[in-house]
């Protein structure tokens, strides 16, 4: 795979119409300071529904992009519905409703005090890991936006509003947004916007950040690592350095027939990632003294919210505390355009001029123009770093027993997931681990 671009959850909304001339050049709020959304109202089973769409859209998402794409994959859902959810907030009519159907979105007065309540416990102090998000707006100075919206937006997303001038001043409005987005992402997604996607026709970028890092719980010891294969495909074995754990503490894991499931927590315990290998190679059967062979891949795996939900319920109630793992090292960022995707998966009408987004300026000369997502991550000893980011662009007009051996030496699923609600904040497919 080309160096996919597809860094720290990121989420941008780009929109052009026409205009004129002269800008202030300030950032909405400190990059390290998102401010804090309303979250009135909110309950435990709204934010369950908002959970829900949010990790019904990553499963069809990934879905596509597993059947599309080649070598490996990374993203953030939770940062791409952010940055839709925005856009929802001035879509009308047949727009919204397409909207709302790729995105599974619940009504309006479950969707916004709930989505807040998920951003402010993604920004809360005191953890034992690094994990925030922000979103903001850069609007074009001279350009009427309806305050309904860009009130809405920042009162239920945080969305602070910030003026520029992309008629007179298109790529220092570039790199202004640029900046911002890296101080947020601790540097690991720069250039985002690349040159040329900016224009003197645009008139708001809407952005989203969100940003990871935490040590495992469990440690793995440095001096354990070793070079070992890793099957990339049946026919392709590479070397890849392999983290080594036996562990005597217990761990979340459970398996099917077909595969087996780990859940690795990060200090603090409120976020931790989920890993779904395939079963693979031969293995001693200890209820019948015979040994079976396995041949499952990741096409063997069922993926629906309801399957992952049964995954993690197996993975915490037959927790083992005798479990030696196995997990390669890796380091890889990504980039996609999502416009097609989300096409295909059901908004045709935000992409073309029939688009009625009159809810952010009370005319239908908006529409999408691009989609651009980027994602980062890296694992190894200590624990996880992630990031992601996306761009959206307007114009105008088992029965059987096995040994508890976790070897991820073949490719599988990751998820980084916050624990108690189950939300999935990045996700991804590992099938080479020597690929950056």
């Amino acid at each position: 795979m080309n160096k996919k671009i597809f860094t720290i959850g990121i989420a941008l909304l780009i929109v052009a119409v026409v205009g004129a001339t002269a800008a202030l050049f300030l950032f909405p709020y400190q990059p390290d300071q998102p401010p804090r959304a309303d979250d009135t109202g909110f309950t435990q089973e709204g934010i369950d529904d908002v959970v829900s769409a949010n990790n019904q859209f990553a499963l069809e998402l990934y879905s596509d992009l597993a059947g599309t794409e080649g070598g490996n994959i990374f993203f953030s859902p939770y940062s791409i519905s952010a940055a839709l959810a925005m856009t929802y907030e001035g879509a009308k009519g047949q727009t919204a409703e397409e909207i709302k159907y790729v995105f599974h979105f619940p009504e309006e007065e479950i969707l916004r005090p709930n989505f807040a309540a998920i951003y402010n416990s993604i920004n809360e102090d005191g953890k034992e890991y690094e994990l925030s998000t922000g979103n903001a707006l850069w609007a074009q100075y001279d350009y009427k936006f309806l305050e309904d919206y860009t009130s809405r937006v920042e009162k239920y997303y945080g969305g602070k509003a910030a003026n520029l001038d992309f008629i007179d001043e298109t790529e220092e409005s570039r790199e202004i947004i640029n900046t911002f987005i890296e101080k947020q992402t601790k540097d690991k997604i720069k250039d985002l916007i690349p040159t040329g996607v900016l224009s003197p026709m645009t008139r708001l970028v809407l952005t989203n950040a969100v940003y990871f890092k935490g040590t495992w719980k469990n440690e793995f010891d440095r001096s354990d690592t070793r070079d070992m294969d890793f099957k990339v495909t049946p026919d392709k074995i590479v070397k890849t350095p392999m983290m080594y754990m036996k562990s005597e503490k217990a761990l979340n894991y459970a398996e099917l027939d077909t595969m087996q499931i780990l859940e690795l927590p990060y200090k603090g315990d409120d976020v931790s990632m989920l890993i779904l290998l395939p079963k693979q190679g031969e293995a001693y059967d200890s209820e019948t003294g015979e040994s079976v062979v396995y041949d499952y891949s990741l096409e063997d795996i069922e993926l629906t919210p309801e399957k992952l939900e049964i995954y993690r319920m197996m993975a915490e109630f037959r927790s083992s505390g005798d479990i030696t793992v196995y997990l390669p090292k890796f380091e890889f960022d990504a980039k996609y355009s999502l416009a097609d995707k989300l096409i295909a998966m059901g908004m045709p009408t935000a992409f073309g001029f029939g688009a009625d987004f009159s809810g952010m300026d009370g005319t239908h000369e908006l529409y999408i123009s691009s989609v651009i997502h980027q994602a980062y991550v890296k694992v190894d000893e200590k624990g996880t770093e992630a990031a992601a980011a996306t761009a959206v662009s307007f114009g105008a007009t088992s029965a059987i027993k096995m040994p508890k051996i976790f070897r991820a030496d073949h490719p599988f699923i990751f998820i980084i997931q916050q624990k108690k609600t189950g939300n999935i904040l990045f996700m991804g497919r590992m099938t080479d681990p020597t690929m950056q």
